[in-house]
């Protein structure tokens, strides 16, 4: 019998190949990669994102560099000088700009007007837009009219605000005509310069004129607050009034202090409505002037614009100091939720 040797397979030869094979196999798959590829793909990436960042957030940073830090050193750096506003500041006076500002009772003054202006604004908005948005959440006809009624003053240019009331509340005003005429004229009065009501006067106005900037606010928090909420108290038994309580101002208090922190840097920097209506000279007298009216008066009409600067930085200390306590003290809930640390 003869065996045909060009068809078969080496025993030996056969096993040698399976293991040179099972050894190249492993090989293969047990080789270490290349080392640095990985790191350099992730090089890369970071590198991809901080371009993105740079780019999308650079137009910012630049406009907020130039519009704000640069005015805010500007003005810190002028506030050493007694500067006509003209030409480089060479009469260096160093912190008398400062020592005169808290020495001047007008200052403390105005500072008390501040603060009454902050207090009072939280207590009126913030109540009455609080029921305004709870109304203006309930189903009915016209509502969305009345929405954009309620929000159209806040829109409406301060020029144009303070002229209209200015106009309106005159001591032959259309306020006093009307109260002549509907037999209440006892309660005429100068509502502009009599010091006991002027600065109740622009409190009306404040509140008429910022009241729907708050009340939008809160009816965006009422529309994140689940319904099933609501329904499930409802079942529990809980009246209408128990659920505002338990339920909606709870839920909407991250809204609400977040109005409250806006309004309070605002009042702190309120300028334009008394300036219009009450112009330098009648504010002071009137007793509604503020920081900001004390900055033009003493400043710009004043031709000191080394003073107003040395002002405008005492704003803007006191602001700043205001937001970081409340951020501190009052945000730090909102704030705590939000933020994430990084993990590697």
């Amino acid at each position: 019998m003869t065996t045909d040797t060009s068809l078969g397979t080496n025993p030996t030869t056969g096993s040698d190949r399976a293991a040179g094979s099972t050894q190249a196999g492993h090989g293969a798959t047990s080789a270490p990669r290349p080392a640095g590829r990985r790191p350099t793909k992730r090089k890369v990436a970071d590198w991809r994102q901080r371009v993105e960042i740079a780019v999308l957030a650079g137009p910012a940073v630049i406009v907020f560099v130039a519009f704000v830090i640069l005015p805010v050193a500007m003005a810190a750096y002028y506030g050493f000088f007694k500067w006509q506003g003209y030409g480089p500041p060479t009469d260096f006076v160093g912190l008398q700009n400062y020592v005169i500002i808290f020495q001047d009772q007008a200052f403390r003054s105005v500072l008390m007007h501040n603060g009454f202006i902050v207090v009072l604004s939280l207590v009126l908005q913030g109540p009455i837009a609080i029921v305004l948005a709870l109304l203006l959440n309930q189903k009915m006809h016209g509502r969305g009219l009345i929405r954009v009624l309620v929000f159209v003053p806040y829109v409406i240019s301060e020029v144009i605000v303070g002229t209209g009331w200015s106009l309106l509340l005159q001591s032959n005003g259309a306020v006093n005509d009307l109260l002549q005429s509907i037999g209440l004229g006892g309660l005429r009065s100068d509502w502009l310069s009599n010091p006991d009501i002027a600065i109740w006067t622009l409190l009306v106005i404040i509140s008429w004129k910022y009241i729907g900037f708050a009340v939008i606010l809160f009816l965006a928090g009422l529309q994140s607050i689940p319904e099933e909420l609501f329904e499930a108290a409802a079942i529990d038994g809980a009246g209408y009034w128990q659920i505002q309580r338990r339920i909606t101002l709870p839920l909407l208090g991250p809204t609400i202090r977040i109005w409250a922190f806006l309004s309070i840097i605002g009042s702190l920097q309120l300028f334009d409505l008394v300036y219009i209506i009450w112009g330098q000279y009648i504010a002071s007298t009137a007793g509604t002037s503020t920081m900001a009216t004390y900055m033009v008066g003493n400043g710009r009409n004043s031709g000191n614009y080394g003073f107003g600067s040395a002002v405008a930085v005492v704003m803007f200390v006191i602001s700043l100091a205001v937001a970081l306590i409340y951020q501190r003290f009052v945000l730090r809930r909102d704030t705590a939720g939000a933020l994430t640390e990084r993990k590697n």
